[in-house]
C-alpha cells in the first residue's frame, strides 16, 4: 500500500472520532497491506489522557500479532505526527515505517528520535527504517479546523487544533 493510501485510511478513522466529539486524530497499523489495527483518540469517551489514536491502533495490532514478531513489515499511518509515547510504542511493536499527514510542532517526536542512539539496536527494538510526513496534509488541517469550530469541545483542545490547522 502506498503512503497516500494508508494516510487516507487514517484520515477516515479520524472522521469517525470527530463525529463522536473526539480530537480528529486517526491511525491504522498495516501488516504488509492488511489493516490489523485502527483507532482514533478517545480522551473524551474514556476520560483518560494516554488513549491516543496511534496507541489504540497499535494495541489492536499487538492483540492480532501476539508476542511473536510479524513476518511482514508493520506500518503505522496517522494523520498527525506521533508523539514520543506513540513512537516509543511503535519501536516496541516493531513498526518499520511511519507515515503521517501533518507535523505536530508542540509534541511530535520525529526530531527527537533522530537523537536516539542506543549502544546496540536489536532487530526487535530499533527505530523505524522510514518516517515520512506530508501525505494529505491539507485534509488533516481541514479536519483540525472543523474540530476547532466545535464550541462544545474543550477550549484548550480547540485552540490546539486551530494552531495545527494554521501550520
Amino acid at each position: 500500500m502506498k503512503p497516500e493510501e494508508a494516510v487516507a485510511l487514517a484520515l477516515q478513522v479520524a472522521e469517525e472520532g470527530i463525529k463522536l466529539g473526539e480530537m480528529p486524530i486517526g491511525a491504522v497499523v498495516l501488516q504488509g497491506n492488511k489493516v490489523i489495527g485502527r483507532g482514533y483518540t478517545q480522551e473524551q469517551k474514556l476520560g483518560r489522557r494516554i488513549v491516543h489514536a496511534d496507541l489504540m491502533a497499535m494495541l489492536e495490532a499487538d492483540t492480532q500479532i501476539g508476542f511473536k514478531r510479524s513476518t511482514e513489515p508493520l506500518t503505522l499511518a496517522v494523520n498527525l505526527e506521533p508523539c514520543m509515547m506513540c513512537l516509543g510504542a511503535a519501536i516496541t511493536l516493531g513498526i518499520e515505517r511511519v507515515w503521517f499527514a501533518l507535523e505536530s510542532p508542540n509534541d511530535g517526536a520525529v526530531e527527537l528520535l533522530s537523537h536516539w542512539h542506543p549502544p546496540v539496536e536489536q532487530p526487535y527494538f530499533c527505530r523505524p527504517k522510514e518516517i515520512k510526513g506530508g501525505f494529505h496534509r491539507q485534509e488533516a488541517q481541514e479536519q483540525f479546523a472543523r474540530y476547532a469550530a466545535i464550541e462544545s469541545a474543550p477550549k484548550g483542545m480547540r485552540e490546539w487544533a486551530l494552531g495545527l490547522s494554521e501550520l
